[in-house]
């Protein structure tokens, strides 16, 4: 099933451009293109009173679309939030075992976001949020080749060289990971602190890694993500980052990709269907279980394979 548009001339006049349905939903920030996806199977969405049973249909721009009985929200401007993700929230909108979220820790007044990529629920650190869904999409790609790096405390003995090594790539029970840097930062009693730069963020990466040398993880912090830097950020704090700002970080290209809209003025806040339900608590700022570790040496840059799909929780 599919809209009538096809964008081809029509009386020598230009047709609207049609999109998916799904991609329109996430560029308005309601939720990800995946839940989009999901939202219409569930029979969630209507275009022009219609009910969809399928994603493959498109639009327009000029259609009444409505998720759950309400009308689409207007699309705000493109921005971007950073937030330090504490140890033992779910990188989710609704979780089945009922399980705390990261959207149950955001402050009540922040707009509906969705977040780029995802962190597994024992892992720290900088998680990017937006309320571009087509943004989201776009910075988590691997293709789009921003290296992500964590801090990581492991239990164990290791030397540089056989970290070096990991610069090559390494293949674990069948799973290809590409170059990934890793420097060791000092060694405490039996413990390591390292740094490691990767650029694919497959699920669990670090940690199965670390463990194919030897090393148990015992501690993950993600300090930085493309550009976007941890820094001073306490655990459950939120800080967005100015439209200049991200407007220059991203680059045309990205911006073009991701079709980022810098112009249109803010919009009223709304959270995604699954969301709204836990908003309205503000920020949480637990104490870190322990003290921050040591000043992180520069990170080499490390050439990294680019993928195409979406990658589940990353390490």
């Amino acid at each position: 099933m599919t809209g009538g548009a096809d964008g081809k001339r029509q009386g020598g006049t230009e047709a609207p451009k049609a999109e998916r349905i799904a991609k329109v939903i996430a560029r308005s920030g309601l939720c990800s293109r995946r839940d989009a996806e999901r939202l219409i199977e569930e029979g969630r969405v209507a275009v022009d009173g219609r009910v969809l049973a399928s994603p493959a249909f498109t639009v327009t721009g000029s259609e009444r679309i409505v998720v759950d009985g309400n009308p689409l929200p207007a699309r705000d401007r493109t921005r971007l939030w950073l937030f330090h993700k504490p140890k033992g929230l779910v990188t989710t909108n609704r979780d089945p075992e009922g399980r705390p979220t990261i959207f149950s820790a955001l402050p009540a007044d922040l707009p509906r976001v969705v977040t780029v990529g995802r962190l597994d629920i024992n892992t720290e650190g900088l998680i990017l949020l937006t309320n571009d869904g087509g943004l989201a999409r776009v910075l988590e790609l691997p293709a789009t080749g921003w290296l992500r790096r964590y801090r990581v405390r492991a239990h164990g003995e290791i030397d540089q060289a056989a970290l070096d090594a990991l610069s090559r790539g390494v293949t674990i029970d069948g799973m290809i990971y590409g170059g990934i840097e890793a420097i060791l930062d000092r060694a405490q009693g039996s413990n390591v602190w390292l740094t490691i730069g990767l650029r694919e963020g497959k699920n669990r990466e670090v940690k199965r890694v670390l463990e194919h040398l030897g090393l148990a993880v015992t501690r993950l912090i993600r300090i930085s993500y493309g550009p976007f830097q941890l820094g001073d950020l306490e655990p459950g704090e939120v800080r967005e980052v100015r439209g200049r700002v991200l407007r220059d970080q991203l680059g045309e290209k990205l911006a073009r990709a991701a079709g980022a809209d810098f112009e249109t003025a803010p919009a009223s806040p709304a959270r995604p269907p699954e969301a709204s339900a836990k908003a309205g608590r503000p920020a949480r700022r637990p104490a870190p279980a322990e003290p921050k570790p040591a000043r992180e040496k520069p990170l080499r840059e490390a050439a990294g394979r680019p993928g195409k799909a979406r990658r589940p929780d990353e390490p």
